[in-house]
């Protein structure tokens, strides 16, 4: 999820029972022989998840729907990700106490439901609709939140690694989070200035487009400032330097 809350509750999919079972396996196995444990994490190099989310962002990269100034804020993000964890905050905790929330949540797997269903699959369902209707203005104020939700999913893909420590991994949905609420309100900006307009769209999709633009912000501000900043902020970074107590 965008809430980074782990790589099994995204923007995308929810985590599913043979993955859990899966992945329970998986740790019984590292604790009996690490070594097996190791090779396989490194033989993966991008999960299914990624991949769509990576193909989601060619997409709208090749149909000119994204500004340089997205571009340049998704290849900023990784440069300083990495510098970031190098610089401020390097791996202390092993990657098995490393999580912050129970994946198996009933709570937590409804929200990420919620915020895929309302960050991901409408407003790309409205996009294509906006092909069908013609509504290039539509499209290219709704495309910037899509693009940088799956370039998000991808990179909290990346951060979800054993390479990155705990604030890390906070790091990318905060930053992604805070610069989507900007594209958003100006994808509202645009909704609410096609009554001034000639649009030639149907009434129908002006109430849908509003109605969405005004629900993705008012989700996503409150998963800024009333889940990552009060909740999962302090609740990782207690994690993170809980291994600097156990060192010391």
């Amino acid at each position: 999820m965008s809430g980074g809350v782990g790589p099994t509750c995204n923007d995308i999919s929810l985590p599913k029972e043979r993955e859990q079972e899966q992945k329970l396996q998986e740790d019984l196995a590292s604790l009996k022989n690490p070594k097996s444990s190791t090779t396989s994490k490194k033989a993966g190099f991008l999960s299914f998840r990624q991949l769509n989310a990576l193909a989601v962002m060619t997409v709208f990269a090749a149909s000119g729907m994204v500004s340089p100034e997205d571009f340049a804020f998704v290849v900023f993000s990784i440069i300083y990700m990495f510098l970031f964890s190098k610089v401020a905050f390097p791996i202390t905790n092993p990657p098995g106490d490393s999580v912050v929330f129970d994946p198996k949540n009933k709570i937590l797997r409804l929200y990420v439901f919620v915020a895929a269903i309302v960050g991901l699959f409408l407003p790309v369902a409205y996009i294509f609709e906006g092909i069908f209707e013609g509504d290039k203005e539509g499209i290219k104020a709704a495309a910037p939140h899509v693009f940088l939700l799956a370039a998000q999913v991808f990179m909290e893909g990346v951060a979800f690694s054993d390479r990155f420590s705990i604030p890390i991994r906070v790091f990318v949905p905060v930053f992604y989070n805070s610069r989507r609420i900007f594209t958003l309100v100006d994808w509202l900006r645009n909704e609410i200035s096609k009554a001034e307009q000639d649009y030639g769209g149907s009434t129908r999709r002006l109430h849908i487009g509003r109605a969405l633009a005004v629900t993705n912000l008012a989700f996503w501000c409150f998963n800024l400032f009333g889940f990552l900043l009060p909740v999962y902020i302090p609740r990782a970074f207690k994690k993170y330097y809980s291994g600097f107590k156990v060192k010391d």
